[in-house]
């Protein structure tokens, strides 16, 4: 069977996908040749075509320019005078097959420049002592730009608090001494790129002394005036600088206006003259203000901070796969400032400029698709612009087999009961689908099985030899797709002594029976009811394994006691009435005065999330009705919902979104409770995004190389909508990659082939049809720990006394533990000796 299914899976076909590709910013050394990356997969192999500058870029018409075999990358030599800035542009690269179209970014490529220094003539520069001064450096323009860096005769310019070089190069001196005085203050800038060092020719620095340097209050030398502005884009680097000049040399404080600044992303440099804060967002915006101040005085300036942004993923497109006649839908959303445009794409051509297809609709970031064809698989592209960058995604629309499914399944089923265990599947054409048992046989179909055409297995009577693995598999010629379901078959649960129907008199015991028998395997309960309400244990009231006890019988306890046993899977109930006799056995206690049920439910009002429910009180039987009790109804069950007082008959009900409600109301008088009313017609809200956040979420190491990702799956109420799934995030900590990610409908992932014991940032966020929820916060998991690979070394023992002694060893590097370090932990062993004594060995291991 499996080797029919790898041949299945070789013949897949699917439409291509970019699998690398050079950075959009793509800068290259001229002295090297240059190689543009594009790969892409898919089957058949894709074939590469490039554009330049918006238009198609013949490759063969240049003898410079190859492609790389099975490769898209471009490879790009000099010879015959041509220029590296002769291919400086933007490229995009275009893979195709039969099944469609993927795109790479647009790479805009530069050639890295390192201009020569313009020659000047620097006249020696005088100033008197005490004053300020800027050495201006000005470098050429380089791309990337240069590193800039001065210094004095060969040496570094020592930098400190009142000399020290600004963002833009230059040389600031707070105030002059006599000692700043030299003949050579070079600025150099250094071209990373080509490695080459060019230097400015050198300023001559003369100080004119006095016997006696007057102080001065501060004044700014960078920026100048008493406020500026600043513009930085999210998730970059914000530096804002404040240089003084100043006799005593003047102190720099920084801080925000409104609030305060950001502790953990903020960072003080250049002797407190700038300010750095790193991963800017949109909180970081803002006045900051700097303050100069020495003895003599202080000085201010503020800067206004405005955070924009180039387009980030809300939503990224990600592929879809569906069956002929389905509906589905691609949604791109991303954020920005200002915001994005979005413009889809199919196949590289702009959706617009192709043929109308009347399954397909856009609405501004979505698609959707209705009703889909066979001839509907395509690569869809999604571009997010604003004027500080883009975003460019591809997603896959495919039609082949797929599972819809929980995977790996445990079904566990009641002995000789009739049994369905389900695979539900598409694809286009329709599979073929086949149950096998054990991963063995030529496929399940006759006789004690039947398997019906959506894929659902029926087990007329399941007995013990029916337990085992189940595998379905769907194949077609666009590959194949599988599931397994563990069937696991279990003794019914049943009551085999029933409560009996008795009369107690009242200030007696009565005792109903109960003895259950179940499946070993099965964890059950025992619940009692009485009227069919929850019945609350008590002081006065005892249960043990197989009855329930009332002792002290008084005209309350008049009811029809339930006993209920339930497993994961059934469940048995028995009833019997108790009958309470006065003190003359063959006097009846008249009945209870409870309130007559609730009529005439009305539903109005109706909105999103409430509706108001109306009601007229039965009659209250001379007991003043003192409560209601409202609920609703769940699939398979009432559920109390919300309890009001007596004197109310008209409520708000708060509704969770997607849920069918029905409601009933209950009256309560000091005597007790009425029957329920007739429910209430049936009223439906509509969907939303899930409101809750998956619970619980945590990530640890079952195996050395892996690490399993596990949460608490939202309940029946916090889904919101069909099709709820998860959408799980994670990565290695403080790596600074780009998140890994997986949607699934399950509540646990498995990562496989990591390190040993490496923590992982990880999050999660549930979806639905309706959208997306809001993402958890980023919690720390562990890989799988190993056993240590060091042992402890250096063992030596001293101060040995009788009944103890010392004992030392070198620590084990950290780095060899491979896990949580626990302990360390000694082991002694005796021998015996010609000399009657009994030498102790010990052994450290941990």
């Amino acid at each position: 069977m499996m080797t029919a299914i790898r041949e299945l899976r070789s013949l897949r076909r699917q439409p291509p996908t970019i699998t690398k590709q050079s950075v959009k910013d793509f800068i290259v050394d001229p002295r090297d040749n240059i190689v543009i990356e594009c790969e892409a997969k898919g089957n058949p192999l894709p074939k590469f075509s490039w554009r330049r500058n918006g238009k198609f870029f013949n490759i063969g018409n240049d003898p410079l320019v190859t492609m790389r075999k099975r490769s898209g990358s471009l490879e790009i030599g000099f010879r015959n005078g041509r220029r590296p800035e002769d291919y400086e542009g933007e490229y995009q690269c275009f893979a195709a097959n039969d099944f469609g179209i993927a795109l790479s970014n647009k790479i805009l490529l530069r050639v890295s420049k390192a201009p020569l220094w313009p020659k000047e003539v620097l006249e020696p520069v005088v100033v008197t002592e005490g004053s300020s001064l800027i050495l201006t450096c000005n470098p050429p323009p380089g791309l990337p730009p240069p590193l800039i860096f001065w210094m004095d005769n060969m040496n570094s310019i020592p930098q400190d608090k009142r000399v020290s070089m600004g963002l833009n190069g230059d040389l600031y001196f707070s105030n002059v001494l006599s000692q700043d005085a030299h003949r050579d203050y070079c600025c150099n800038a250094r071209f990373p790129f080509t490695k080459t060092i060019q230097q400015k020719n050198p300023f001559t620095l003369k100080v004119q002394t006095s016997r006696k340097v007057a102080e001065s209050t501060p004044t700014l030398l960078a920026p100048l005036g008493s406020e500026s502005s600043k513009m930085v884009l999210r998730d970059e680097e914000l530096l804002l600088e404040c240089i003084a000049a100043g006799l005593p040399t003047p102190t720099v404080k920084w801080f925000k206006k409104g609030g305060d600044l950001p502790a953990r992303k903020v960072k003080f440099e250049n002797y407190n003259k700038t300010l750095k804060i790193i991963n800017v967002s949109e909180e970081d915006a803002g006045e900051y203000v700097c303050m100069a101040n020495n003895h003599l005085g202080s000085i201010r300036h503020s800067i206004f901070v405005q955070v924009k942004a180039a387009p980030y993923w809300l939503d990224k497109p990600s592929d879809l796969v569906l069956a002929p006649d389905e509906n589905g839908r691609l949604v791109c959303r991303a954020n920005g400032n200002p915001k994005p445009s979005i413009q889809w794409l199919v196949n590289g051509l702009p959706l617009e400029s192709t043929l109308p297809n009347p399954n397909r609709q856009v609405l501004g970031d979505t698609i959707i698709f209705q009703s889909v064809q066979f001839d509907s698989s395509a690569v869809y592209q999604c571009n997010a612009s604003n004027q500080h960058g883009y975003l460019l995604a591809n997603a896959l629309v495919n039609m082949r087999p797929r599972m819809l499914g929980p995977k790996n399944q445990l079904i566990k089923v009641i002995q000789n009961k009739q049994t369905f265990l389900d695979c539900p599947f598409f694809g286009s054409p329709v599979p073929d689908l086949r149950w096998f048992k054990n991963g063995q046989g030529s496929g399940l179909d006759g006789g004690h099985y039947r398997v019906y055409v959506n894929g659902t297995l029926e087990i007329k009577r399941a007995l013990v030899g029916d337990e085992g693995t189940y595998t379905c598999v769907a194949s077609s010629m666009l590959g194949t797709a599988e599931n397994q379901v563990r069937l696991e078959v279990k003794e019914p649960t049943s009551i085999v002594r029933a409560p009996e129907h008795q009369s107690s008199v009242r200030g007696s015991t009565a005792r109903f029976d109960c003895k259950v028998k179940s499946d070993p395997s099965l964890h059950i309960t025992v619940s009692w009811t009485k009227d069919d309400k929850p019945l609350y244990l008590g002081w006065r009231l005892k249960k043990d394994e197989e009855s329930l006890t009332i002792p002290n019988v008084n005209e309350g306890d008049e009811g029809t006691y339930t006993c209920t046993v339930k497993s994961e899977i059934d469940q048995d109930s028995a009833s019997a009435r108790l009958t309470v006799l006065g003190t003359n056995m063959w006097t009846l206690i008249p009945p209870l005065n409870r309130p007559n049920p609730p009529m005439d439910l009305d539903l109005s009002d109706a909105s999103a999330r409430s509706i108001r429910l109306t009601w007229i009180p039965g009659n209250e039987n001379r007991s003043p009705i003192t409560g209601w009790f409202e609920d609703h109804w769940e699939p398979g069950r009432w559920t109390e919902l919300a309890s009001y007082p007596g004197h109310l008959n008209s409520v708000m009900l708060q509704l969770v979104p997607f849920i069918n409600y029905q409601f009933r109301v209950i009256a309560v008088n000091s005597v007790g409770q009425s029957q329920p009313s007739r429910p209430s017609p049936r009223y439906k809200t509509s969907g939303a995004p899930p409101d809750a956040i998956p619970r619980d979420l945590r990530g640890w190491g079952s195996e050395k190389d892996n690490m399993e990702i596990i949460w608490e799956p939202l309940s029946d109420l916090e889904r919101n909508g069909p099709n709820l799934h998860y959408k799980v995030w994670w990565r290695a900590k403080d790596s600074g990659e780009e998140w890994n990610n997986v949607t699934t409908i399950d509540s646990k992932y498995v990562v496989h082939n990591t390190q040993t014991y490496v923590p992982y940032e990880i999050k999660i966020q549930a979806r639905n049809d309706f959208g997306s929820g809001p993402e958890s916060n980023v919690i720390i998991g562990y890989s799988g720990e190993d056993k240590p690979t060091d042992a402890p070394t250096e063992l030596r023992v001293s101060k040995v006394e009788s009944s103890n002694a010392v004992i030392h060893w070198k620590p084990v590097d950290m780095n060899s533990v491979q896990g949580e370090f626990k302990e360390y932990r000694v082991r002694k062993a005796s021998a015996s000796c010609t000399s009657g004594e009994s030498p102790v060995w010990f052994q450290v291991w941990w």
